[in-house]
């Protein structure tokens, strides 16, 4: 199950997420999100753990939990929009008409 983590301390790293996780079970992975142009924590995450009771027991438990001084928010993560990051992720489509519905004028002659 993939759970998403808020309100981070922005001084933890994928390292210490993984940790905190691993009191409930077993970690697939964990990962601090960075933003590309300063390398800073977001201060959110995901952390994936393969046994879905573990899981909901983590999420359970961590959320509204105190770590590193702020109170975190934990909750099953939402499956990505079809077509993934970077192929537009369901977005809708704005290049015609900047995002509104198309006018159509007709002269009357």
């Amino acid at each position: 199950m993939n759970i998403f983590v808020a309100q981070l301390n922005f001084k933890i790293q994928s390292e210490s997420l993984k940790q905190i996780f691993e009191e409930y079970g077993a970690v697939t992975s964990a990962k601090v999100i960075n933003d590309q142009v300063t390398g800073r924590s977001k201060g959110y995450g995901f952390v994936e753990m393969a046994d879905d009771d573990q899981a909901l027991h983590a999420i359970e438990e961590l959320n509204g939990a105190e770590v590193e001084g702020k109170t975190i928010v934990v909750k099953k993560a939402n499956p990505r929009p079809e077509g993934g990051a970077g192929n537009g992720g369901g977005r809708r489509d704005f290049r015609s008409g900047g995002g509104r519905p198309q006018r159509r004028f007709e002269s009357r002659n």
